[in-house]
């Protein structure tokens, strides 16, 4: 059974076609890069399979079930834009989590605020935009999720703390979860990638295991992103 399960999703806005007859099946234990240009569907799959959204056409299912209550509980979702209350501070956002989510860690909340050395009786306000993201990342990855889903995690992070991030996401989830990550920044984390998913204009151009596609191409994925879309 497939932990993200896509058969023929198309989401309109309006006259605009977000997503376009998109199948995707993503197996237990991957991180899977979605990568694509402004536009191209990226954080309306993401909303889709959390649940936020519901397709035009087709049908999505999270392991093995439509999204809903019981999704919520397996799903870990970090979304593009800043969710939570300016006027907490960000030990009670962590006190918060660890009561609503039954599998969310305290302890390892905790140990990534410190190394992070974000101060924990600050109120959200107070913080930067970057430290906010860093915050909202933790309580992600705080999670014992099945499934997370990542809107460009490291966007508005400082360079010099991606390397922590990203080693923080792979450190903190399950060798059996899936991580499905949006990225621009593909030079800085196409290495934890174990596959790809290239979408564009609402279609899946490209998907695959990263090594195949290096093989086949004879560049990075990086490189391949920045010919195939003229960044």
């Amino acid at each position: 059974m497939f932990i993200l399960e896509c058969s023929n999703i198309t989401k309109n806005y309006g006259a605009c076609k977000a997503l376009d007859s998109v199948n995707l099946q993503l197996e237990k234990g991957k991180i899977v890069g979605l990568l694509g240009p402004n536009g191209s569907g990226k954080t309306t799959l993401l909303k889709l399979a959390n649940g936020l959204l519901s397709p035009t056409s087709g049908s999505i299912s999270i392991a093995g079930g439509s999204p809903g209550v019981h999704s919520k509980k397996i799903v870990a979702y970090l979304p593009e834009r800043t969710y939570l209350n300016e006027w907490m501070k960000v030990k009670d956002i962590v006190a918060f989590f660890a009561d609503f989510y039954a599998n969310f860690s305290r302890e390892k909340a905790i140990d990534m605020l410190q190394a992070l050395g974000l101060p924990q009786n600050a109120k959200l306000s107070s913080l930067s935009k970057g430290n906010k993201e860093k915050v909202q990342l933790i309580l992600v990855m705080a999670r014992e999720a099945e499934l997370y889903l990542l809107d460009e995690p490291i966007g508005g992070v400082d360079p010099a703390a991606r390397d922590y991030i990203i080693n923080t996401i792979i450190r903190n989830y399950s060798a059996s979860a899936t991580i499905l990550l949006s990225t621009h920044l593909i030079q800085d984390v196409e290495r934890i990638f174990d596959s790809v998913v290239f979408l564009n204009k609402g279609k899946i151009a490209l998907q695959g295991p990263v090594d195949d596609i290096r093989e086949e191409k004879g560049c990075s994925i990086d490189e391949l992103f920045r010919e195939v879309f003229k960044c």
